[in-house]
């Protein structure tokens, strides 16, 4: 929506009757009921159609799904195109960000035009108009800017940011901490509740993100505490909504069955427990999520062993 304001944008629908239905009705009911989309945007289910004559890809795919989607993109885009993702999670098998998916998958792509845009940028908020921001997280400084200025308008603000790992980093493990934060609102806990895990919750992000080669300055930004705070506080979050819910006893397959939409930090969590014992890396919160989504553990056990850790100074 946002691209298409200034620009003509071609959105790709994996159903041929999703993209019939935004091209007839200049709506996407099925995931924006009520949204007018702009009439700079077109739809269709044909993915090498979406990118001819594209200056700039942008790929929305969830991330179990990402590998194989940007493979049938391989031939079909210019090695000097930006692509750049939104998707916030990393692949289960391998580990891998997003972008560094793309430089397997298309290694003859310059790779400093692999960026990521992410912050606290829940969809139905920023198509009502309202006020919110974003980052650009992108090695070559001029297309970032370009891209700026694509995205940039009155209600959407943009920075942009060189640390490309930090950004992906962030906002793969928010998602993770969501839950965390869901539960304890499923558990009828309070401010002071939520506020200790956001704050821990950012420890335990940068620390993984510095160890991988991220800087600590960007879990201080819009990819790192200001999605974190989005995610863990908006009962608009898919990931918060699953920890709510495993809260009142339900069964994740359960949950989950019942989503239009991909909660990431359901899959991106075993990632993120793999990426830390590789790196030897004190995950406590993500350790505790990872135990009630994989191993049953009620979410009461699981606040209760994080408050009866060993006492230890604040890192």
């Amino acid at each position: 929506m946002l691209a298409a304001r200034k620009n003509p944008t071609v959105l790709w629908a994996r159903r041929p009757e999703l993209a019939d239905a935004i091209n007839s009705t200049g709506e996407n009911r099925e995931y924006l009921s009520g949204i007018r989309l702009p009439y700079g945007l077109a739809a269709t289910s044909d993915l090498e159609t979406a990118v001819a004559g594209a200056e700039v890809v942008i790929v929305g795919v969830p991330s179990h799904g990402f590998r194989s989607v940007v493979g049938r993109l391989r031939d079909a885009i210019a090695p000097d195109l930006p692509v750049l993702s939104l998707t916030k999670g990393l692949e289960q098998e391998t580990l891998l960000r997003m972008t560094e998916i793309v430089a397997e998958v298309m290694p003859d792509h310059r790779q400093e035009l692999l960026g990521v845009l992410t912050g606290p940028n829940l969809a139905a908020e920023i198509a009502a108009g309202q006020p919110a921001a974003a980052v650009i997280g992108m090695q070559d400084g001029e297309a970032a800017a370009r891209l700026q200025q694509l995205f940039m308008d009155p209600t959407f603000r943009v920075y942009t940011n060189a640390d490309v790992v930090g950004c992906e980093i962030a906002g793969a493990l928010k998602n993770v901490m969501a839950i965390a934060a869901g539960m304890a609102v499923g558990l009828g806990f309070g401010d002071n509740t939520l506020a200790t895990l956001i704050t821990r919750a950012l420890a335990e992000l940068t620390r993984l993100g510095v160890t991988l080669g991220g800087e600590a300055a960007t879990f201080a930004g819009l990819a790192g505490i200001g999605d974190l705070i989005a995610t863990c506080t908006s009962h608009r979050s898919r990931n918060h909504m699953v920890g709510v819910e495993l809260a009142k006893g339900r069964k994740l397959e359960e949950i989950v069955s019942e989503m239009k939409m991909v909660a990431e930090g359901v899959k991106t969590t075993r990632a993120v427990l793999d990426l830390a014992a590789r790196h030897a890396i004190d995950m406590p919160i993500a350790t505790q999520v990872g135990k009630v989504l994989y191993e049953a553990e009620h979410p009461r056990a699981a606040v209760l062993s994080l408050m009866t850790r060993q006492p230890r100074p604040e890192s």
